[in-house]
């Protein structure tokens, strides 16, 4: 191969790992990023990114799960198809009507398709939105009993290599979980097995949760998506396993107390108060 694949979102949380994986196997990359030149607001800048690779790894900045973003991503799977980037591998979201649009918009476009579904990430208590309250001592969220079978992007990552490089999984919707339910409650019991942390968990009120966003400096585009992700998709919905990384890999999903062992192992929860 001597076209480059183009990973859009290259220095996210997926996308970086998709290019090491790529990388390593001494495949040619090429980051779509707002450093690199590509904006998702700006649709001058798609085609610069596009033109001349081989395929694209897709992942919508802020998040898939916005109003409007169906139709951004349409319009540049379309693009890329014109330009002659016919694989493209998409990362959308389980349980969310918008992400469920845009795999659509996707299809419609007439490329070799692959969508990698995913369920909420292990890593967002040590790269994401949940880090400083593992670090300030508590997690405060508008959920209570509800389980999530969160997956670990490192798992992600693999399948969408595997996606980019093996025709095999053209046509296909892998939805991506991890191999058990927890609580977010659980998840924090287990952070604290693994770092040896006594970080609690509160179930927050609503108006709470809507409080600290209105006078937080979470971007409105931000807040808007995890009002509705925590009002809305978190209603059980997703209270189920699936087997997509099995299908797409031959192996099973890593069990989130191995990530919390990793990422303690890491010191990512030292400071922990």
């Amino acid at each position: 191969m001597t076209k480059p694949i183009l990973i859009i979102g290259g220095r996210g949380k997926t996308g970086s790992r998709v290019a090491d994986r790529l990388e390593a196997r001494g495949l040619p990359v090429r980051l779509g990023s707002r450093a690199t030149g590509f904006d998702w607001t700006d649709r001058g800048t798609w085609a610069a990114a596009l033109e001349g690779a081989a395929s694209a790894y897709i992942t919508y900045y802020p998040d898939i799960a916005i109003k409007g973003a169906a139709e951004t991503v349409g319009a540049l799977a379309e693009l890329a198809v014109s330009l002659g980037v016919r694989r493209l591998v998409l990362l959308s979201g389980r349980g969310e009507p918008e992400a469920q649009r845009a795999e659509q918009q996707l299809i419609a476009s007439g490329a070799e398709w692959t969508i990698a579904r995913a369920s909420w990430f292990n890593q967002n208590f040590d790269e994401g939105q949940f880090l400083d309250m593992v670090l300030s001592g508590e997690v405060a969220l508008p959920v209570d009993k509800v389980r999530e079978p969160f997956v670990d992007v490192d798992d992600i990552a693999d399948v969408v290599v595997a996606a980019l490089t093996d025709p095999r999984h053209v046509g296909e919707i892998y939805e991506l979980t991890g191999p058990r339910l927890l609580t977010f409650a659980d998840a924090v019991a287990e952070i604290n097995r693994a770092a040896g942390t006594t970080v609690g968990f509160r179930t927050m009120p609503a108006h709470e949760f809507l409080d600290w966003l209105a006078h937080s400096e979470v971007p409105d585009e931000i807040a808007g998506l995890l009002e509705e992700l925590f009002s809305v998709v978190l209603d059980g919905r997703n209270e189920s396993l699936a087997d997509g990384v099995e299908r797409a890999l031959g192996r099973q999903p890593k069990d989130f107390a191995d990530f919390a062992r990793h990422a303690a192992a890491k010191g990512a929860w030292r400071q922990a108060a």
